[in-house]
């Protein structure tokens, strides 16, 4: 028996396993972003969308995402299956709402979004601009090539060799984490939210913020005539319990009334979902690099989370396209971009919660307040 015969048995199969220069897991809008860019600039990309936990809620979107949609060359996603966000109100520092119309804004209205549907149609796009899409299936790396790229294990599916991964999935960065990153976290915030039932004749269509003694609440109408309302506190107060939420929607001025319109689900139960501010102590690493809230996860306050989150999916595949090609200054200059990102992000969360000083004792506040709060590993 020829002993070299098992391995020459092997390199056929080996040689069988499908190839592309990028795997990108994560089907959000940072994934998606990313996909967009890579296949773009002419890249083979896997786009791989695991549909895992709770389909993600709506959210508004700012109108200075039309830029960044373009840029993308999805700019036709919003054309259907979306509201326009005509103003947003606060009750912050004060009792009285006030109001920010978009008629003000250069670049128009935002958007009230179907999440579910915004992240389908920018995977479809990805996927009409030549990117494969590998959905309900997670990606993750199995070891390294010779050639210093990956094989990737996608879920039940063969597994597939690239040359880099881009994480995209989410607040666990799972990718970055297993190759050794760190994620940092700054606070506690969590939403604890209800998606409210239909109503024969939504009037309203702006988003609402009032502060209240141990947080804030948000709430925005939905597509097909619902509502979203979500309570922003931190995960050790007693605030965060699921049964805690009546009670704190009666006490608000704004947010009661508006919710009150809408029937609130038979036999449904608050979701609770982390809204921390967190980031990765390193963006990219041999092989990889990471794009949205895995990478950079802002307190939704500042209303940028799906903003940012095009913002460094688009920017992430430009910068891996880049590197791939041998620009040896691509990923450090993502890394710069992704700080400076932060660092106004910072300054703006401080300036904002600075505003509101009615509740000076509270817990929620104090926090806030603090000049320096600590990072700590998740």
């Amino acid at each position: 028996m020829n002993p070299a015969a098992p391995a020459a048995a092997r390199a056929p199969r080996a040689s069988r396993v499908p190839s592309v220069d990028v795997v990108v897991a994560g089907g959000g809008p940072a994934g998606a972003a990313a996909a967009l860019a890579l296949a773009r600039a002419g890249r083979t990309v896997l786009l791989a969308d695991a549909g895992r936990g709770p389909a993600p809620v709506g959210e508004a979107l700012p109108a200075a995402a039309r830029v960044l949609l373009r840029d993308l060359g999805a700019d036709g996603v919003l054309t259907h299956g979306h509201l326009p966000c005509l103003a947003n109100r606060s009750a912050w520092g004060g009792p009285a709402l006030a109001s920010t119309d978009s008629i003000l804004d250069p670049h128009g209205h935002g958007w009230h979004l179907d999440r579910p549907l915004f992240d389908r149609q920018l995977r479809d796009r990805a996927r009409a601009l030549g990117a494969q899409l590998a959905e309900r299936t997670t990606a993750r790396p199995l070891d390294r090539t010779p050639d210093g790229g990956w094989t990737v294990r996608l879920g039940e599916r063969e597994p597939v060799r690239c040359r880099w991964i881009v994480d995209a999935t989410g607040r666990r960065a799972a990718v970055a984490t297993a190759c050794g990153a760190r994620r940092l976290v700054r606070d506690r915030l969590l939403a604890v939210h209800l998606t409210l039932g239909p109503t024969a004749h939504p009037a309203d269509t702006t988003t609402t913020v009032e502060a209240a003694p141990d947080g804030w609440w948000y709430t925005a109408p939905l597509p097909a005539g619902r509502r979203l309302l979500a309570r922003y506190t931190d995960a050790d107060l007693p605030a965060a319990h699921r049964t805690a939420l009546p009670a704190g929607l009666a006490a608000t001025r704004h947010i009661g009334p508006l919710a009150a319109a809408h029937p609130w689900p038979p036999a449904a139960a608050p979701r609770r979902a982390p809204a921390h501010t967190a980031r990765l102590d390193t963006v990219h690493g041999e092989g990889w690099t990471a794009a949205g809230d895995a990478a950079l996860a802002f307190d939704p306050l500042s209303s940028q989370g799906i903003l940012t989150a095009l913002f460094t999916g688009l920017s992430a595949g430009t910068a891996v396209h880049a590197h791939l090609a041998g620009d040896p200054g691509a990923l450090p200059g993502y890394a710069r971009t992704v700080d400076q990102v932060r660092t106004t992000y910072l300054r703006n969360h401080r300036t904002h919660y600075a505003a509101e000083q009615r509740w000076p004792d509270r817990p929620f506040w104090q926090r806030r307040h603090t000049p320096t709060p600590q990072e700590a590993p998740a």
